[in-house]
């Protein structure tokens, strides 16, 4: 019986199932579908709206502000002039007096602060839509899962296949021997079993690979066929460093810091402002007058308070110790995911090595089976023989495919891990 090549037949087996068209997925396509149908990424919109609507309510302090007061009052004494003169009458101020004005304040010194604090709020803005990046990364590793999960059933089920091919075989010459006299009816009815085994085994992969198909299928949001094709990507180099996405978490973290000490100090400084003011009441600014009339005022503010520097000292060692420990969350982050890559790399190396002697083992138990095959003709070795070769040759394949995908995994969990 004519077969292919050994590593030939071995590299090109997943290929083998179905034929790989336009409309095949890929893995990349996957994690892109995910990630837009994901419930969670609508979030990412609500924290842009978020972010423009707080962005501009802050613009809004540039603008002049406006207040329009007013009072009626009643007091129980009023300004006088004790002194007379011939002739002459000063009228009496009224104890009930009445204002209604409006005042425009333009500060000459909140445009430093709002500045300060748009900054801030565009951190907070970036920390929060990169936190829900990270969740949002985190879809590739269950990504990774069920795509490397059917792709290894589809493997399984191509071996799986080719094991009932190789029984059929079998029992082909069984029966032809059988028909000679040269063997008992009993090998063919142990065939006969293992191929309903083999047949079971089918229908087991079929049924796992369909679970697999619906969990990928709600994932991306996509109806997908039990025959759905999967490309298989190709092998991955590891990369060096890691580009998780927490690591721009961390430094919009640590900005925000900075900025809140920039802030701080804004606030702590003086204020000055100009102003104007007009009204109508009585009495007017012109306090000999009891009667009704309008005003204006305008002129320049100053002020200071300066208690806010009685706590600006341990604020600013409180936005320090915060951002400590955004450091130290780093350093921390940094170190455990240097290990997970260690261990995913160490990994990786001892899958390439099983799978060179893999494919040296099934190299041996091919050539040992065809040459079962021939004695199984010839009626020098019974059905039970035989079947230990052929089942021998399949677990060997087995594990080259298990072996095979699981490097594949292994590689592009690296990547996934590492960020690359």
């Amino acid at each position: 019986m004519r077969t292919l090549p050994l590593v030939a037949g071995m590299l090109f087996l997943l290929s083998g199932l179905q034929s790989q068209t336009d409309t095949a997925l890929s893995l990349e396509l996957c994690y892109q579908l995910a990630r837009q149908n994901y419930p969670l990424v609508k979030q990412m919109a609500l924290i842009d709206k978020t972010r423009d609507y707080t962005l501009a309510n802050a613009s809004k302090g540039y603008l002049p502000q406006l207040t329009i007061a007013g009072q009626a009052t009643y007091q129980s004494e009023v300004t006088k002039i004790p002194i007379s003169f011939p002739g002459m009458s000063i009228a009496e101020l009224s104890k009930d007096q009445y204002r209604i004005y409006g005042e425009i304040n333009q500060s000459l010194t909140d445009p430093f602060i709002i500045r300060q604090q748009k900054a801030l709020l565009k951190a907070g803005s970036e920390t929060d839509a990169g936190t829900l990046e990270v969740e949002l990364y985190k879809l590739r590793e269950r990504i990774n899962q069920m795509y490397f999960g059917i792709l290894l059933i589809d493997a399984q089920f191509q071996q799986n296949e080719l094991l009932k091919k190789d029984i059929r075989s079998g029992l082909q010459k069984a029966n032809a021997a059988i028909a000679n006299g040269t063997a008992l009816k009993s090998n063919a009815d142990l065939l006969n079993a293992e191929l309903l085994k083999a047949e079971q085994r089918s229908i087991e992969l079929k049924a796992n690979r369909r679970g697999f198909t619906d969990m990928l299928s709600v994932f991306v949001n996509k109806p997908l066929a039990e025959t759905v094709s999967l490309k298989e990507p190709p092998l991955q180099a590891p990369s060096s460093g890691i580009n998780r996405p927490e690591l721009k978490v961390f430094e919009v973290q640590k900005q925000r810091a900075m900025l809140q000490n920039k802030l701080l100090l804004a606030k702590n400084l003086p204020r000055l402002s100009l102003f104007f003011q007009g009204g109508y009441g009585r009495p007017t600014l012109n306090m000999l007058s009891n009667d009704f009339g309008t005003y204006y005022i305008g002129g320049a503010r100053f002020s200071w308070n300066i208690s806010g520097f009685y706590t600006y000292r341990k604020e600013r060692t409180l936005q320090s110790l915060g951002a400590d420990a955004v450091d130290l969350q780093k350093e921390t982050f940094l170190f455990n995911t240097s290990v997970v890559l260690k261990q995913q790399n160490s990994e990786i190396s001892k899958l390439s090595e099983l799978l060179l002697s893999d494919k040296q083992i099934v190299a041996l138990r091919e050539k040992v089976k065809h040459t079962s095959a021939e004695q199984l003709s010839n009626g020098t070795i019974t059905a039970l023989d035989y079947l230990n070769y052929v089942n021998a040759q399949d677990q060997a394949a087995q594990q080259l495919l298990l072996h095979s995908i699981q490097l594949l995994m292994a590689q592009y969990n690296y990547q996934t891990t590492s960020g690359n």
